[in-house]
């Protein structure tokens, strides 16, 4: 059976990949997560993914292990909005995404000694109408600023705000779970 090692600091990651049925080790990696800016906005989860996949010394690895390192952005109107640095910064994207539909993609990259795939998931995101009261109170009581587009699916927000999603839930939320299984499966 394989052994996952994922590298990852995101708590919702490490939750999702426990679930999943194969024993799991948590490795931490360090990586500046520059990316070429002249790249879509699609492929820059997969491309992060790759470099932090780069930077763990593949001769570590046993046999049976597999390193999963994954990113997840998310895009409005084609572009990476990222993670908010301060409370404002939160309201400001959740006042950007409220009525519209956004795009939320994964990279992942699966390392072994010798082999190594990467993938992309997407997922459609349609937002109800939010009130800046339901925004203030999902920005004092929750903790957008660790988030991609200063939400999580999970969340409150996502409870009440999300009208539908067009894709991967878990995508959604850090991680295509069904993507990730499936190519594990093709992996041994």
């Amino acid at each position: 059976m394989l052994t996952l090692l994922l590298a990852s600091k995101s708590p919702r990651r490490r939750q999702l990949l426990a679930e999943l049925g194969f024993p799991v080790r948590f490795v931490d990696i360090d990586v500046n997560e520059v990316v070429d800016p002249s790249l879509p906005v699609s492929q820059i989860p997969e491309q992060l993914a790759v470099l932090k996949a780069s930077a763990y010394p593949v001769e570590q690895l046993e046999d049976n292990q597999v390193l999963v390192t994954a990113d997840t952005i998310v895009a409005l109107d084609g572009r990476h909005i990222g993670k908010p640095g301060t409370p404002q910064q939160a309201v400001e994207m959740l006042r950007a995404l409220s009525g519209r539909r956004h795009t939320v993609y994964s990279g992942v990259c699966l390392t072994m000694r010798t082999v190594r795939r990467t993938f992309t998931e997407s997922s459609d995101v349609y937002f109800k109408p939010l009130t800046d009261e339901m925004i203030s109170y999902y920005v004092e009581h929750y903790s957008p600023l660790d988030k991609a587009g200063a939400y999580g699916i999970q969340d409150w927000i996502g409870m009440v705000g999300v009208s539908r999603i067009d894709g991967c839930f878990y995508n959604v939320m850090g991680l295509p779970l069904a993507r990730l299984y499936y190519e594990l499966q093709q992996l041994g």
